[in-house]
């Protein structure tokens, strides 16, 4: 009789520990001396188990990340198997604990790909996860030291085949008059490089073919006399695109509140409400870096960006300090040349530290990110980030006092794409308990939203965008 891979005891028992911390006896205490110093003098081959001391799904679109978390260093190995699609991940040196047991229970119907988790004992020393995929997958795993309240964490990325174009869903959701107004299309892949779609049902098929798209009457062209700079409350000729970006997510959560609130919950909630107002402008459509919560690394933020041929980034972060008493909200942009101030330096410090936090697979290279974070030639970009930096604190300043009354800079990686002007909007300080309080009502997320939307509006207004310009390959 063959034997399944995955192998479950027909009972699991945990010794109980009765009583309470307060009746851990001097007995007790020697015992439990005793049985750590066998472990230390066992005899060579033969190891302490490691536990897993906490296991966290975090799905989306994107991808969906698995991180298992212990005290010592993870050895696994893993392989995909076809047909149906799993993920099979082999844990040596560990204990089929209750932590591991959970595993299924994070798991909902919701995820883009994964089905089902399976947790068991394979052999002795063994216990072997099977992640029941809904679709093929390209798995990143990998391991991360530990850093900040995290220990060693073992990282399962299910990325998708066909990964989401962020270009082809801002399409998806624009008429057809708003994509005639200037949002670029995708360009054409080469050959070699296209790749299959599914085919479309025949009557849809057959009726494309049938009926040519309309042509439009072009309207007859302004008299140069009539032609003139349009004014602040005229909007702009073409649709604007701005790439939102609320900061950090999933498994670095930013900066923490002292009521327990997470940054990355505010920036996300804040995000949303402007990207919902940017869309009910007529002239104006947002794309969300990240619209759950999950992390997206930095240099991914800015890709993302430039695959939509972005106007403007901007990226919105809950401020934090060693002090409770800082307050107000602030504008960063990029600088060549150093912070503007110490405390601009040690937050750029600090968020430039997402990555190490958040999780990055250091073993993937990809010379395009690496060339959009190259410190290139960025005056003009930089001097549109003023601008725009200007106009957004001038309207923050009438919803809540300004951390400091001019626009900072530093050097935020996630500022540096060379063509686009972007800004990083901290929107007040959450480790401030008023602020904290305030950064989580409603109302004002709701005002914050119209503040930055009125900033935007203003800068756009001054100085209209031209033709989109050729960016480089994307």
């Amino acid at each position: 009789m063959r034997r399944s891979p995955l192998t479950f005891p027909a009972r699991l028992t945990r010794p109980s520990i009765g009583g309470n911390a307060a009746g851990f006896t001097r007995r007790r205490f020697i015992g439990a001396a005793g049985a750590s110093l066998a472990l230390l003098v066992s005899r060579p081959g033969t190891a302490a188990q490691t536990g897993i001391l906490a296991v966290r799904v975090w799905p989306a679109q994107d991808y969906t990340r698995i991180t298992l978390e212990s005290r010592e260093p993870l050895t696994f190995t893993h392989q995909l198997v076809h047909g149906p699609e799993r993920l099979v991940v082999d844990l040596e040196g560990i204990e089929l604990n209750g932590v591991l047991q959970s595993l299924p229970t994070k798991i909902s119907g919701q995820d883009p790909y994964i089905q089902l988790i399976r947790a068991g004992r394979n052999r002795p020393g063994v216990v072997r996860l099977v992640i029941d995929l809904k679709a093929e997958i390209v798995p990143q795993v990998f391991t991360l030291k530990p850093v900040g309240e995290y220990g060693h964490r073992l990282v399962l990325d299910l990325y998708p085949v066909e990964p989401p174009d962020p270009l082809l869903a801002l399409l998806e959701k624009l008429s057809p008059e708003e994509a005639a107004a200037g949002v670029p299309m995708p360009a054409r892949p080469e050959p070699s490089s296209v790749r299959p779609t599914r085919p479309a049902e025949p009557g849809i098929a057959r009726r494309q073919e049938a009926e040519p798209p309309p042509v439009r009457p072009q309207p007859a062209p302004e008299p140069p006399a009539a032609r003139r700079k349009p004014a602040e409350d005229e909007g702009v000729s073409r649709l604007v695109t701005i790439a939102l970006d609320p900061g950090h997510g999933g498994e670095d959560p930013g900066a923490v509140g002292a009521a327990g609130s997470f940054e990355k919950h505010v920036t996300l909630s804040i995000g949303r409400r402007l990207k919902a107002r940017i869309d009910a402008e007529p002239n104006m459509r947002a794309m969300l870096t990240r619209d759950a919560d999950y992390f997206v690394p930095l240099q991914q933020r800015v890709s993302k960006a430039r695959r939509v041929q972005a106007d403007l980034f901007v990226s919105i972060h809950a401020d934090a300090f060693i002090s409770p008493t800082a307050r107000g909200s602030s504008v960063f942009v990029l600088s060549e040349r150093g912070a503007t101030s110490t405390a601009a330096r040690w937050l750029a410090q600090r968020e430039n530290a997402a990555d190490l936090i958040g999780g990055v697979n250091l073993g993937v290279k990809d010379e395009h990110l690496a060339r959009t974070l190259l410190d290139l030639s960025q005056t003009a970009s930089i001097n549109d980030s003023l601008k725009v930096g200007k106009a957004v604190l001038g309207e923050l300043g009438t919803i809540n006092r300004l951390h400091k009354g001019e626009v900072e800079q530093a050097s935020f990686a996630v500022l540096k794409a060379p063509d686009i002007p972007s800004i990083l909007v901290e929107t007040a300080f959450i480790s401030n308990p008023e602020e904290e309080a305030r950064l989580n009502d409603e109302a004002y997320q709701d005002r914050m939203a119209d503040a930055i939307l009125r900033g935007l509006k203003r800068y756009f207004a001054k100085n209209p965008p031209t033709a989109k310009s050729k960016l480089a390959s994307l």
